[in-house]
């Protein structure tokens, strides 16, 4: 028997064709979660659904994304669902807004696979996501690290991507390619994104004015602020203090 054969009849025997899913309870900081083609979660585990305030598997089965998240971070998610049965490509690290331990919305890392029938079709997905914490194979290139670390380190101020790629010892191409395959963005939206989680931060953490914290951030003004911070976290920045604050 090859290998092939070997590994096939032995999946074939489990009583329990779900039994891997057990191993992502364990997991704490991994969110495990299956869609199925019209993005209807069938399945998360424990850490997940707990996550979201729910108090079983089966308070998650046949929901949608738009049940839980705010509207933009929700057409976010679907859409990411709709590349993948379109293409039938997995989204690998796809930077995104997921819930932390206080339910606040911040970055998160998302892998999504398809998921195929036995006629070849595809009928669903199945993803994880976590925290950008350094203990997997599969996390962004050291020069990617660096990068997102430096724009932390100056979230007061706009980067150019030539200033941002002349700091990292890269060219802006190379710049380009590297934040793109790793995060399944550009470097601009990465630095706004980084801009926004420490806006973010800072109207939960201090009663600063809301115009005080956009220009502390390097937007221009509040209306910029707002708006950029509604596209990416689905609510504004009162809206997001009045949340996490009352």
């Amino acid at each position: 028997m090859n290998a092939k054969s070997l590994q096939s009849a032995f999946f074939a025997s489990m009583a329990d064709p779900q039994a891997f899913r057990l191993m992502f309870d364990q997991q704490p900081n991994v969110f495990f979660f299956v869609k199925d083609r019209e993005s209807r979660l069938v399945a998360a585990s424990e850490p997940m659904w707990t996550r979201l305030g729910l108090e079983g598997e089966a308070n998650v089965i046949g929901r949608l994304d738009e049940d839980f998240y705010p509207e933009q971070a929700a057409k976010s998610y679907r859409a990411d669902d709709a590349l993948v049965f379109r293409t039938g490509k997995p989204l690998i690290n796809r930077l995104e807004v997921w819930y932390d331990e206080q339910r606040t919305l911040t970055w998160f890392l998302t892998t999504k696979v398809p998921l195929r029938g036995k006629n070849g079709k595809i009928i669903g997905l199945m993803g994880l996501t976590r925290r950008d914490e350094g203990r997997s194979g599969h996390q962004p290139s050291s020069e990617v690290t660096l990068i997102v670390s430096h724009i932390q380190k100056n979230t007061c101020r706009i980067l150019s991507t030539a200033e941002l790629a002349r700091e990292c010892g890269l060219s802006e191409r190379t710049l380009y390619r590297k934040v793109h395959q790793a995060l399944g963005i550009t470097p601009y939206e990465l630095m706004l994104r980084i801009r926004i989680e420490s806006a973010a931060e800072a109207l939960i953490q201090t009663r600063d004015k809301v115009i005080d914290i956009a220009t502390a951030h390097g937007f221009c003004d509040q209306s910029a602020f707002t708006q950029h911070f509604r596209k990416r976290i689905g609510m504004t920045p009162k809206q997001f203090r009045m949340r996490h604050q009352g």
